[in-house]
């Protein structure tokens, strides 16, 4: 018989992952409030639930893959949540929340018989379609392996720590850099463009040399330079993570002195773009100041 796995979230990451889940066999119980989307995976095997709650009540595993701390909360502990089904006994969340949110939902089920999986991931839609996400695991050792399998079939588990919390710290280092990386090399390509540069020959040089990074080692090319702008992460989320990263540092008494910078670019990015805006598009926020646009030259 099939694992039964309930998923919560089929938005941009979590609607590859499901499908991923499907193809490898897992018997998949899923709810969203965008019923398109839903009806996309029920098309392609998996049962429709009609809250979270009940998608507790179908699977001893539930994943979650939501945009914000607050759906998390709610989603994991309101009325009709997932705290309210008879069945689960491990509640996984992929999403990216903070740590004291994390910790917080932790705490509250403490007190139940559900085990708690602080699981962020990393990889943009691409990964979650490639299965090839990292997937940052802080859990205790027997809550990881009940759960290793659907992880796996997502994308590379790394067993970052063993409290409710400790995979968010990790999560949002990594979308700190990341933010950090396509904010300034939006600033150094328009910088070369305005001086009559190449961005194809800047990037083979910035590959090839001590500058490359996550933002010029595949973002410009594949998405800015051809105007895509379809990495399928929003300004909104990424605003957030390092306004959640900004916040939990200062906690720690750590000076944040960068990320309070780059918090201050996204922040101008969110109001000057639009929170749905894909995160690849910062690079419009320069482009506008310097009245050039980062493309292959027409003669070119």
């Amino acid at each position: 018989m099939a694992e039964a796995v309930g998923f919560i979230g089929v938005g941009n990451m979590g609607a590859p992952m499901c499908r991923r889940l499907l193809d490898a066999g897992f018997d998949l119980t899923i709810y969203d409030i965008n019923e398109d989307a839903v009806a996309e995976l029920v098309d392609l095997g998996a049962t429709k639930a009609a809250s979270p709650a009940a998608v507790a009540s179908a699977a001893e595993v539930v994943l979650v893959s939501l945009p914000t701390p607050d759906v998390v909360k709610a989603v994991a502990l309101g009325p009709g949540g997932i705290s309210s089904g008879n069945r689960v006994k491990t509640y996984v969340d992929l999403s990216t929340t903070g740590p004291r949110m994390a910790a917080e939902v932790a705490a509250a089920l403490a007190g139940t018989d559900i085990a708690v999986v602080d699981t962020p991931v990393s990889g943009g839609v691409s990964g979650a379609v490639a299965g090839t996400l990292a997937v940052m695991a802080a859990a205790a050792p027997e809550a990881l392996e009940r759960v290793r399998a659907p992880l796996e079939v997502i994308g590379n588990v790394f067993h970052v720590g063993e409290e409710a919390g400790m995979g968010q710290t990790m999560k949002l280092a990594n979308n700190l850099l990341s933010a950090t990386a396509l904010a300034i090399s939006s600033e150094a390509m328009v910088m070369g463009v305005k001086a009559g540069l190449d961005p194809r020959i800047m990037l083979d040089v910035i590959n090839s040399g001590s500058g490359k990074n996550t933002a010029t080692d595949g973002k410009f090319a594949g998405a800015i330079l051809p105007r895509k702008f379809d990495l399928g992460f929003s300004v909104g989320l990424m605003h957030k993570d390092v306004a959640l990263a900004l916040a939990e540092g200062e906690a720690m008494g750590i000076p944040m002195t960068l990320a309070a910078t780059v918090r201050d670019v996204w922040e101008r990015a969110l109001a000057e773009l639009g929170s749905d805006a894909d995160f690849s598009e910062i690079v419009k926020c320069v482009e506008r100041r310097a009245g050039v646009e980062v493309k292959p030259p027409e003669d070119g």
